[in-house]
Order: structure tokens, then sequence, then C-alpha cells
């Protein structure tokens, strides 16, 4: 070895670079300025012989260059390794590349990916590290760009723990002593740019812990990755994507859902049709698209919320146990297909909520469990960072990162994807540190509670954030207890979600369904208990996918009764929900009384469509949808307790209740009846001297009722009934809803009286 070569290599260097410990390899590799010339240092392993090529050179050089494209060295090999080195007698020389030849003959010209700078800034890192990096997604990850003239990708990962971490792929047969990355500073980030790799590219991160062990790790920031059961991450870059929905996005951004109609279709894009052909395939998004929009218009829906659509490894999760928080699913194709999905939505005036699941997360060992050789991203103490239930881990939201993590991910889907509203799953097992817990499973908070104070702090992070775009975005929460102020002000101690899907109505109004009707008047409060709280927060009423599964039967099924009682139970059930205060959910399937329990292997059992009862029973939700949109009294003022009034709600006797809904301007009188008697002469009591007008009645042919209805209007008549001193005489329908208009002058009558249980006549 030249001698003045071997006093300038940094052996101790060197040696970490060869044993792949080195976290700083821009220290040693490539071009160095030194006193003596330019030192150029590189490490390919199984590299036979290595040349240096100097692209950019003076005139005077070029003319001692080989077709004057270059001048060429010879690297010397440094030890019995794959290390090489070459001084250059000049201060600077440019561009260069490296000519390899291997030991199995092969040759490639590559270029140095350390003769390229960090392009990440440390305001960047900083911000990151205080957890206020609000498009950390735009540093983090996998980017394709160009550096100096050279396209390529920018690879960055946090990973603070590491010994060192290796970019790894199908460019460098998945070696990780070829690629380590540089560590930047005390941030925890490692970053390295490779030329060459471009989109599509398949890569991980391979990480040596301290001790030693080496494992592979997916890119947590990851915008695509391999159809499972394969982990791989790959390279994507969608940001040519052409949007064309910008007058859905100007429209949602002056729209508020205080007063206006939200009526969501929940979907699993897996199963809501499956290509016949094709056992266990999925359609594309684009597909989707096409076949949903169709669908959810005929319907008359107004949004779509889907089950997760962020990469999972396992089916049957739902997409509820998320490793790549990043990354579209790659079941039913690639980032620019949803981008189509999304956008084609959009353009047919459909919303889209995505369920967002940020309460835990799988143990996988490629995913972000033990992520560096630690528990980065969750707790140590497994009293806090596992759900002993679920067998799954969960976030350390007090450090900054990871909030950051968390907070950025949901903007990502926001901004990147245009989504109109994340849905938050589990809130409850975020904000509750003893959630599933037994005594001993779980540690109390500083001030000896069990409230999450720091998953509190994110919560509010977030939303402020969300709410100062001020794009018309929205965040809903999944909270299945009485937390207070879910929906609360966060300037007021609130968390500040927009919406909360309603459990407690759920699970009381499910249950009562159940009932059978005999047996109704003795849980009549479940039905009317709703109406206690129902402004404590604002309210989504949910029948969802959480409701149809493992052993809790289709909503057909619940109800009680012959067949053609359970679909009468049903529409009744519709019909309750559709006029009680909240927005609305119902989950796929449910709206033409699916029989079967979904099953996320199968497509809808859309052949129910055959059949009558089933035709009349999706005519019936999307009438109701259409009703519910059209009359502003069922909307407008939804948040407001001037927009609902009791009429009946204390007839248990009879599983009776009738009620008033308000717009500004607008008023209709609401009357269900919970069991299988015919009224013919009913009083139903009226809140206004004049005419009423019957516009909906679940008891039509058409909807595969006894046709109970009442065709002619109805002019009231002075009758003390239920506290009113007005009075209109209709047909009831058995297990049936009727709604009336009010049509005469608004008039004020006399005060109620205390209510009482009717008398019929």
């Amino acid at each position: 070895m030249n001698e003045t070569l071997n006093q300038l290599i940094d052996w101790q260097g060197v040696e970490a670079i060869v044993y792949s410990e080195c976290d700083c390899p821009q220290k040693i590799l490539g071009a160095h300025k030194i006193e003596a010339g330019t030192l150029v240092q590189t490490f390919i392993p199984d590299a036979k012989e290595v040349r240096l090529k100097v692209n950019k050179v003076n005139r005077k050089a070029a003319s001692l260059a080989m077709n004057n494209l270059g001048l060429e060295y010879m690297m010397e090999r440094i030890g019995e390794d794959d290390f090489f080195a070459v001084l250059i007698p000049k201060k600077s020389i440019g561009n260069y590349t490296y000519k390899v030849t291997y030991k199995d003959g092969n040759t490639q010209e590559i270029i140095d990916p350390y003769s390229f700078s960090t392009t990440i800034k440390q305001e960047d890192c900083e911000k990151f590290n205080r957890g206020i990096h609000y498009e950390l997604y735009q540093v983090l990850g996998a980017h394709v760009c160009k550096i100096k003239g050279v396209l390529g990708t920018r690879f960055a990962v946090w990973a603070p723990n590491a010994m060192r971490v290796s970019v790894v792929g199908d460019f460098n047969q998945w070696d990780g002593r070829k690629h380590p990355m540089r560590r930047l500073g005390n941030s925890g980030i490692f970053e390295l740019f490779l030329p060459g790799v471009e989109k599509g590219a398949l890569y991980k991160y391979e990480i040596k812990a301290k001790g030693g062990l080496t494992f592979l790790k997916a890119d947590p920031f990851a915008f695509y990755s391999e159809l499972r059961p394969n982990t791989a991450s790959i390279v994507s870059d969608s940001s040519d994507y052409e949007w064309k929905d910008s007058t859905w996005l100007t429209k949602r951004k002056h729209t508020s859902y205080s007063n206006n109609p939200m009526s969501i279709y929940e979907v699993h894009l897996g199963s809501f049709k499956k290509p016949e052909e094709k056992n266990g395939s999925f359609y594309n998004y684009r597909d989707l698209a096409v076949m949903l929009a169709d669908y959810v218009k005929k319907m008359g829906y107004t949004h779509i919320e889907l089950l997760p659509v962020m990469e999972h490894p396992l089916d049957a999760s739902w997409g509820y146990q998320v490793t790549g928080y990043y990354s579209v699913t790659s079941r039913y194709g690639t980032p620019e297909d949803f981008k189509f999905f999304m956008d084609y939505m959009h353009q047919k005036g459909i919303g889209v909520i995505l369920d967002w699941v940020p309460a835990h997360f799988p143990r996988d060992t490629y995913g972000l469990s033990n992520f560096d050789g630690t528990c980065l991203y969750e707790h140590k103490d497994p009293r806090k960072g596992s759900h002993p239930h679920w067998g799954t881990l969960i976030f350390n939201y007090g450090r900054p990162e990871v909030s950051n993590f968390l907070i950025a991910n949901a903007l990502f889907w926001l901004s990147e994807y245009h989504a109109d509203g994340i849905r938050m799953d589990a809130v409850a097992s975020m904000l509750y540190l003893d959630y599933g817990k037994n005594d001993g499973e779980w540690v109390a908070n500083e001030y000896g509670g069990n409230e999450n104070l720091e998953a509190m702090e994110m919560l509010k992070h977030l939303n402020s954030i969300v709410h100062k775009r001020k794009d018309g975005a929205i965040i809903i929460a999944e909270e299945s207890t009485a937390w207070p102020m879910i929906t609360g002000d966060l300037n007021y101690g609130g968390l500040g979600f927009d919406y909360k899907w309603n459990m407690g109505w759920m699970n009381d109004f499910t249950n009562y369904m159940k009932q059978d009707p005999l047996f109704r008047k003795s849980c009549h409060g479940a039905l009317t208990f709703s109406m206690v709280y129902a402004y404590s927060e604002r309210f989504i009423l949910v029948l969802s996918h959480d409701e149809v599964v493992h052993g809790k039967c289709s909503m057909i099924n619940k109800m009680p009764g012959y067949e053609e009682d359970k679909f009468a139970n049903l529409r009744a059930a519709y019909g309750f929900m559709t006029a009680h205060p909240g927005k609305k959910l119902l989950f796929m399937g449910q709206e033409f009384a699916q029989k079967l329990e979904w099953n996320e292997d199968v497509s809808l059992s859309w052949n129910l469509l055959q059949e009558e009862k089933h035709q009349k029973m999706q005519l019936y939700v999307k009438d109701l949808n259409n009703l519910y949109k059209k009359r502003k009294a069922l909307y407008e003022l939804d948040e407001d307790p001037k927009g609902f009034e009791w009429i009946s709600s204390m007839d248990a006797d009879h599983s009776i209740i009738s009620f008033v809904r308000k717009g500004k301007e607008e008023r209709l009188v609401i009357v269900i009846n919970f069991t299988p008697v015919v009224y013919e002469d009913f009083y139903l009591a009226v809140p206004y001297k004049g005419k009423y007008k019957e516009i909906f009645n679940s008891d039509n042919e058409k909807y595969g009722g006894t046709g109970h209805v009442n065709s002619r209007m109805k002019a009231s008549i002075d009758k003390d009934v239920d506290g009113q001193a007005q009075a209109i005489r209709i047909s009831l329908p058995p297990l049936g809803m009727a709604v009336f208009e009010y049509k005469g002058e608004k008039k004020t009558t006399v005060k109620k009286k205390k209510r009482f249980l009717q008398v019929k006549a």
C-alpha cells in the first residue's frame, strides 16, 4: 500500500464501516478535501477492482482523458476487505463515479451516495423532536427526487437508539453493508440519498441495535407496501396526480354539517363486492370507485366511511391492526389508484371519511414494535405499553416524536388524499389507562387517576391543528364511555372532536329492538333515554360493522318475530334512527336486510335483491335517506334542543312514542308504534292547530308493509291528548312510523300540561 495513503487512512473508521457499525459513514466514505489533495474512499462488498472516474475536468486535464469523458484512477484495496481508497492530488475533483468489477466478473458504474450532502434541514429535525412538524411525511420516508441533477430516492427514518441503520432493497441485493445511513446530529434521524433508485423499488431498513442484534424493518413512513404476506416497503411517488375535485373542496370549506344532513354508508372495500371469477382477489380502487359511487348516489347517502385502508397484515383484522400508517393498502391497488377513488367520489358529490387507528398497533416484528432495538413507539413498561386482551401495543403519546408521527399521519390523509374526515377508532382505550385491564395491569397517572393525560394532550393537539386548517375536514371519535366534552371546545376543557359516535344510543336501541313487542313496555326507558343526553355532545347515530359480526346477528336477524315481523321491525328501527336527532351511519348490506352476519372474506349477499322483500327494504332506506335530506326539520336544528320536542314519551304500555322535529321554518310530527297492533282511530296529539299531511309511512305497501297509511290531509280538532290541546285522528300502522308535515299557519296553542299516558280511542 502507498505509504502516504496508509498514513491518511482512519483505520478505526474503516473498521466501523467494514463491520457495519458506523452511524456517520459520510465522515469516511466519499471524497474528502485534505492538505495533500482529495482522499476518496469506498466500501463495495464483493468488488475485485474499483476505478474512480472523474467526470468533470478542466480543459487541460481533458486532453489526458480517455475519449474526453473523464479521468480514471485505479483505487487501492485497503487491507483484506473490500475497502478501496485513492488520493487525487487536487483540492476539488467535481462529480465522479465508481467503475466496479466484481469477483463474479460483472461490471457496474455507480454514483457515490456519499458524494451528496443531506437535504434535511436542521429546522425540520428540531420541529420533529419538539413534536410540531405537521408535514413530517415530506421529510421522513422514501422520496423520489433530483439532487445536483441526479435522479434517485432520499431515504430517512427515525431510529435514535440504533447503532447503525442501512437502506436495503432489490437495488443492493438486500445487503446492509452497502448503504449505511448518516445520523443527523442528535435528532435520531438517519438519512441517505441513493442515486438511481426510482419508483417501484422494494426496500426496508436494516437496523443494527446496540449489542449487535441486526434485523429488518419496513418503513414507518412508506407510502406503498407489498401485498401481504410480503412485507417490504415500495418507493412510491404519486405527486403528479392531477386532482379534479376543486369544486368539491371549495364547497366543503364553506359547509357546516351542524345544520346540514349527513347520512353515512360504512364500507369495507374488500367485501362490498368481489370479483366472482377470482377467488380471494379484490377489485381495484378505480373499479370500486365507480361501483360504489353509483350505488351510494342511488341510495341517497351523503358520505361513505371506509374501514381502514392503511396497510395491515391480516385481512380478518379489517384494517384495525395497522403496520403501514402512511401506506394505502395494496390489496386494492396503488396510491394513484386510491387518489382516483377519492377524486371520483368527490366529483360525484360524495364525502369520504377514513377510519384511523392511533390507539394501538400490532406486534409484527417487521413493523413498529421494538423498532430500533428499544421500545421506541410503545412504552417499555407493559402496564403502559400493551393491551393484554387485544395482544397489541400502545403508543407512547408522551414522546414528542411519537405524537408527531400520529398527528402528521392524520394530516397526511387529509392533505395528500383529500379525505373529508377522520373517524378515530377506540378513543376510550386511549383516554383510560385502565381500559381493558385488571388491577396490577396498569399504572395511574401522576395525580393518581386513570386518565391518560398524554393521550388527551395528543388528541387536543391534533384537533386544534385540523381546525386551524379551516378546510371543512372533520374529526370523529368512536368513544364508548361517558367521558365529558369529547366534542367540547378546546378553549373550555373539551377534546375538540367535531362528532362522537353515539354508542349509548346504539346499545340501548338495539337491545330494545331485540325484545318481543309484548315485553318492550318493561324497557321503554331504553327507547327514550338517549334524549336525556342528546345535546351533551354532537352525535352520530351508528349501526356499524361491529353490530353485525361475531354472533351479534345481522340487523334483520336482531329483530323478533316471523319474517314479515322482522322486516316491519327493521323499518320502524331505521325510521326512528332517521327521525332522532344526530347524524346517521349504517353499515353496508343492512340497507337491504342482509341475512348473514358480515364476513370480510365474501361479497355482500347482493343475490338477495332478486327477492321482492329485500328490494322493498332497499327502496325504503333509499326513500328514508331522501326524506332526511329533503326535510330541513330533520337536520337544520340537529344540535339545538329547540329542534326536538316530545309529544308522548311515556306510553310504555303501548310502546308508542311521538315527537316534533323542527327546522327554522318547517315542523314535522313523527309517531312510531313498536307493537304489531293496528290503531285505526288513533288520536295523535299535535302542537299546532291546522292541517297535517302524511309525507312518509313505513307501512306503505311499496316498502313491504300492510298499507295502513293516511292518504288524506288531517285537520286538527280540539282534543286534550298528551298534554296538547289539539289532535288529529289517524290510522297508526303496526310496527310502523308515520311522519306528518304541518301545513297550516303556525299558531301557539294552550301551554302543555303535565304529560300522562295516552288513552286510546
